[in-house]
């Protein structure tokens, strides 16, 4: 007979949740140790900034987390550049981005070159997350690219160099590391799901 049978059905509940979280913190722990590096480069390629980067990281992360247990049956990846994505784009116009390595293109410019050129994106699936047709990508990543060439940078080339990866860092300070990014995700998400219990508690 094991140890559970003698635990109130409260008491079995309240193990497989905190059996799940454990779960949960691990699953995400090995997805963010893949994958917040590469996250963090796209989000300083749209906002040319690293401190808005990792703002903007800490936020699309916790969603994530919040998420996981519906993402995970899906490609995390995905789902979470997907909503890095969507909050940059509905960024109000006076934080549009104005430095970094794609400092020359406008704020839409920007996500369909980083889509297509950085992440690798299809054209088709690059215009579904963006809501735009295809052709209106295509004519975006066009213009883009002239744009760039013109400074003798193409972006279906080799990958910049680190010097222009890091171009928009603030000029004092130590950037923050991925994996502090990531902790503060969890917290932030932590903290949210902690007030909307409190708010549904009888």
């Amino acid at each position: 007979m094991t140890s559970n049978t003698w635990l109130p059905s409260h008491g079995r509940v309240g193990k497989r949740r905190a059996a799940a979280e454990i779960r949960r913190d691990a699953e995400f722990a090995a997805f963010t140790a893949g994958a917040a590096g590469r996250l963090l480069h796209t989000a300083t390629l749209l906002t040319g900034d690293r401190e808005q980067a990792e703002r903007l990281l800490t936020a699309t992360l916790a969603r994530t987390y919040a998420d996981w247990l519906r993402l995970r049956a899906d490609d995390p990846y995905d789902q979470a550049r997907a909503e890095l994505v969507r909050r940059f784009a509905c960024r109000p116009w006076w934080r549009r981005p104005r430095g970094g390595v794609l400092a020359r293109l406008t704020a839409q410019e920007r996500l369909v070159v980083t889509m297509r050129y950085f992440e690798g994106v299809a054209e088709e699936q690059t215009a579904a997350q963006l809501g735009l047709p295809t052709d209106r990508v295509r004519a975006i990543g066009a213009r883009a690219t002239a744009t760039l060439r013109s400074r003798r940078y193409d972006p279906a080339g080799p990958a910049p160099r680190a010097a222009d990866r890091t171009e928009g860092r603030p000029p004092s300070g130590r950037p923050q590391e991925p994996a502090r990014t990531v902790a503060e995700a969890r917290d932030r998400a932590d903290r949210a799901a902690r007030r909307a219990a409190e708010k549904v508690a009888p």
